[in-house]
Order: structure tokens, then sequence, then C-alpha cells
């Protein structure tokens, strides 16, 4: 490496250190978090808040580098912030809910947190997935620290088990998948996830091993015993019905509608005719392959959507053979998936009338925008951890250097625009501090692999997974019960 690279190199990371402290939230003191982004040339809203799923990059970060202090009160707070009792009120937010973000106010000169559960956000849409990734950041925190007493306290299990009550419940629903509106995760605004969006469920099975492995068993056994019920049913239930090759779209292709009872081939009744075959025969490379955003009655949602396939190899909810195929399929396709700026939060985008109808004409979300196949440059933590995971860290230090050449002199956005991400977005704030963590989380995972145990799993044992072929999807024998 030229001396003049390594200087630049330096250069940048120095500047993305300095912007991480700024970005430190104090409470009583304490650091407890990171505000969303620090772009005084527009108002705050709501970015100046900690938000849980931003957050969690910047943890991990903060953890490798050995400041434990900052996560440790970050939990330890949001658990304070979780609702312990039933709301009487509908419009309250339901027990065992972490709230989407939190910010520090004064009152009388006293200083308090005060939490956000979606009743502020635009749309009102409850986060589903704060409470999943507030467990995975607990588990990376005990694994980082060897610290099994703080996730062992009494508070901690009761906020475990609260988090898993409320992913558990009875309910209507008869899949091993987790229910939720469209909006309820890092795609915060409606683009047609509703059901069960791929995203979501792969936090979920992260979350259910997470709780498995913390919870002492001693007045939890029936958790427990739910869970160990729930993850061999989704484990299976995600790697055979949300998956996309060329094989499984073949067998797609012919698929009946209209078949009822047992012997049913096409269990969710997709319409054979509402698929788009031949882009998807002309996309998919001959070894490549993905999970679905998401699958329902009459619904395969064939978007690719990079945070659920990427967190689905990190968490070894994909087989072995499924994470080679989805890191080949963003191989051959780098520059639909990965473009100009590592990378696209979707793959293709809405666009003409199906854009006007799912999005409502969102004007954030026009096509090859924000969360309509925007580019963020966050996800390039999980790109890189994915790469480590599969051992192709060519696509991880290939990606890095894409980013290196810009994100520094764009000062740090938010997320970018067009097809292959080569604008700014246009409503993107600078300096965002999980674009500035991911960045430099990425690094961290391709320098030193072994840093990857804070977020992924040692695999599920093969008689595990063998459980989920006992049972049928629609069968009418509960996936859990409490």
């Amino acid at each position: 490496m030229q001396l003049n690279e390594l200087e630049t190199i330096n250069n940048i990371e120095n500047e993305a250190w300095q912007v991480l402290e700024n970005s430190i939230l104090y409470y009583k003191g304490r650091p407890i978090g990171t505000l969303a982004a620090y772009d005084p040339s527009v108002e705050a809203l709501n970015y100046d808040q900690c938000f849980v799923r931003d957050f969690v990059s910047s943890a991990l970060i903060f953890l490798i580098k050995g400041r434990t202090e900052i996560v440790k009160n970050f939990l330890e707070e949001t658990l304070k912030l979780q609702p312990k009792e039933r709301a009487l009120d509908a419009y309250k937010p339901g027990r065992g809910l972490i709230p989407a973000s939190f910010k520090v106010v004064s009152i009388n000169g006293e200083e308090h947190l005060e939490a956000d559960f979606g009743e502020h956000a635009i749309a009102r849409v409850t986060p589903v997935d704060s409470c999943l990734w507030w467990l995975i950041l607990l588990r990376a925190y005990v694994i980082a620290t060897n610290d099994y007493s703080l996730a062992y306290q009494p508070e901690f299990q009761t906020g475990i088990r609260l988090i898993m009550e409320i992913c558990l419940a009875n309910r209507f629903d008869m899949y091993p998948t987790l229910l939720v509106p469209d909006g309820a995760c890092m795609i915060d605004r409606r683009m047609g996830i509703y059901g069960h969006p791929l995203e979501i469920q792969v936090l979920f099975f992260a979350a259910l091993r997470v709780a498995r492995e913390l919870l002492i068993c001693q007045g939890n056994q029936d958790i427990v015993e739910a869970i160990n019920n729930r993850l061999p049913l989704l484990c299976g239930h995600i790697r055979k019905h949300y998956w996309i090759d060329i094989s499984r779209l073949n067998a797609i292709y012919r698929f009946k509608s209209e078949e009822y009872g047992k012997a049913a081939v096409n269990l969710f009744n997709i319409y054979v005719d509402s698929l788009p075959y031949y882009e998807l025969d002309k996309w998919l490379p001959k070894k490549g392959g993905y999970l679905a955003g998401n699958v329902g009655p009459s619904q395969l949602d064939t978007r690719f959507f990079s945070l659920g396939n990427l967190m689905a190899i990190i968490s070894d909810l994909s087989t072995e053979s499924q994470s080679e195929a989805i890191m080949n399929l963003i191989e051959e396709r780098w520059e639909d998936l990965v473009g100009d700026m590592p990378m696209k939060i979707c793959f293709p985008a809405l666009e003409n009338e199906e854009y006007r109808v799912v999005t409502g004409c969102d004007p954030k979300n026009i096509p090859w925008s924000y969360h309509n196949a925007g580019s963020w440059p966050v996800l390039m933590w999980m790109l890189a951890a994915a790469a480590v995971k599969t051992k192709k860290p060519q696509l991880a230090e290939k990606a890095f250097e894409i980013a290196k050449a810009r994100i520094y002199e764009d000062e740090w956005p938010e997320y970018y625009d067009g097809k292959k991400g080569r604008l700014i977005g246009k409503q993107a704030r600078k300096y965002q501090t999980w674009t500035i963590a991911g960045y430099l989380l990425a690094k961290e995972l391709m320098d030193h692999p072994e840093f990857l145990p804070l977020v992924s799993f040692d695999k599920l044992p093969p008689e595990t997974i063998s459980r989920a072929c006992e049972f049928e999807v629609g069968s009418l024998d509960p996936y859990m019960s409490l």
C-alpha cells in the first residue's frame, strides 16, 4: 500500500471516529447511546434522538474497541423504558416493547429519558425490530465482555421473557413466522412488506436463539420450551418457502392454483402469472439464489432485500449452500446490488403504477430512492460480515474500496439515490452516525474476523432442523403454545 493511500485511510478513519465521538448522547453524565445524525445545516426533527436499530452498528464498534460502558448503559436504560404492565389503553405501547428511539429531556432542571414507541413516528407505525435488535445487542455485549451476570440479573431476565411473550403469543396466524404491519422495521415507510417480511423473520430467528442462550430455565421453562418448538419450524419454513433459485423458480412456474387439502403443493396459492419469470430467468445466475422478501397468501415478493439476506447468512438461518448462493448472486449482479455505493436496500425499485399504488405516491420513496431501492452505506458492515463468514473476503474489500473513494468527501450521507447509487440522497442527512459506524465496523470485521461471533451463531444441530419436517404449514397442530 502506498504511503499516501495509507495516510488517506487514516485521515478518513480519524474523522469518522471524531464524528462518532461527537454523536455520543449523555444522560446524567453517562454515555448512553449515539444521535442518529448531526447535520447542522438542516432541522433536527427526530435525528437528535438515539434509535435502537441505528445504535447497533455504533455499539458493535464500541464493543470491539473495548468501550463497553456505553453499551451497558444503553442496555440498562432502554430496558427501564420497556413497559412492564399490560396497557389498558389500546393507544399505549404493549408490555415487552422496546422503544424505537429515545431522547434526553430536562424537566425542572432534572434529566429524563423520553421514549418514542412509534406514537410520534411518521404514519405512527410501532417498531417490531427494536426488541429483536436489543436482544442481539445484549448477546453481543455478553460475548464481548464475558459478563453473563448482566443478562442473568432478574430485571434482564424479565425483559427477555417479556419480549419473548409478545413475540410468541397465541394469535390467529398459524405460520411460524411473525406477522407484522408494513413499516415495522428498517424499511419504515409503506413498501408493500406487510405480513411476514424477510427482515423481521431473520431478526426474529436470531432473537429466539439469543433468548434460548441467555434465559435461565428456572421460572422460564415454558418460554424455553416454546422457543425450542418454534426455532426449527421457523428455520425450516424460511429455508423452504422463501428460497428462490432457478430450480425453485421452475417448480413455482409449474404450480397449479386453487389446490385444497393436505396434498397441496402450492401451499400459499401463489398465482403463477403474478411473478416476473422472464426477468428472474434472465437475472438469476445458475449458481445464485436468495430469500424472497415476503411469502403469504397469493403472494411471493421476489424483490431482493439486502438486510434480510445478509443477516440470514450471519445468523446461520440460511444453509451453507444457500449462503454461498446468496453471495454468488451479489457477486454476479454486483452492478445492480452494489454499484457505486454499497449497497441497495432492495432491488428492483417499485416503478410507475406499482410505485403509485404500493407506496401511495410517497415523495421520499420515489423509484431508486430511500427505501425504494436506495443505497445505504450502513449495510456495508453486514456485507462484510457475510463475506467473511462465507470465505469471500474479496467482496467485502471491493465494496469497502468503493465506499472509501466517496463516502468521506460526501460527508457521510444517510443514503444514496439512483440505479447505481451515484447521487447523494435527495433528503439524506449528512454525518449520519450509522453510516460512519457501518464503515468503521466493516473495516474491523475485514481486518479482524475473530470479532464475527459478536453477531454470528454456531450452526443449529441437524436433529433440531429435521424436526421442522415433522410439520406441514397449515396443519392443525399449533406451532407454539404458551
